[in-house]
């Protein structure tokens, strides 16, 4: 029998706590730490007052791919991708300080739920590892973009210089393009 480390169960509990604050669900919890389900439930209701979520995770690249997803994947993804190439953060870790930077970035009010979730960065990442996205370099601004690895992609266009005809209809998404211009520029 295994002995148990106080300061390991320690560690796995403060990384369940950081992503559940972020707004992880269940089944991330679960495959990024070694806690038991039971215990990440129980932490889960103790730091947010309620049950966790209940139903199946994100499963298909297609959400990354719509116009504003892909502009808030994009940033994340580039932040993700800087703190791997140019820090000592891998892993979990890496996704974690990425999203919490990109939170930082994209401001938004205080009602509104952000675009990119915690479990879809999540998600996202193990999308590009596995080849099924990819970033590429938008041939008008220069930007880089997620788009889909089977595509043709070598004159590609983002979302930003090429907005689609019906995106950003709403007043709060008109905001937002211009916010995430401004940023890029």
């Amino acid at each position: 029998m295994e002995k148990k480390s106080v300061v390991t169960e320690s560690e796995q509990i403060q990384l369940a706590m950081q992503m559940i604050k972020l707004g992880a669900r269940l089944q991330l919890l679960e495959s990024q730490t070694s806690l038991s389900r039971e215990r990440l439930i129980k932490l889960y209701k103790e730091l947010k007052g309620v049950s966790p979520p209940k139903g199946m995770l994100p499963f298909s690249t297609d959400w990354f791919l719509t116009w504003q997803p892909n502009i808030h994947s994009s940033i994340f993804f580039n932040i993700y991708k800087f703190m791997v190439d140019y820090t000592d953060e891998k892993g979990i870790h890496a996704i974690i300080k990425a999203y919490s930077l990109y939170q930082q970035q994209v401001e938004r009010e205080e009602q509104a739920e952000p675009v990119l979730s915690m479990t879809r960065a999540w998600t996202l990442v193990r999308f590009v590892e596995s080849k099924m996205l990819k970033m590429q370099s938008c041939t008008c601004c220069g930007g880089s973009f997620i788009v889909n690895s089977y595509d043709l992609n070598q004159s590609y266009v983002c979302n930003l210089c090429h907005v689609p005809s019906r995106a950003g209809k709403t007043k709060k998404a008109k905001e937002l393009t211009y916010k995430i211009v401004a940023m890029q520029a």
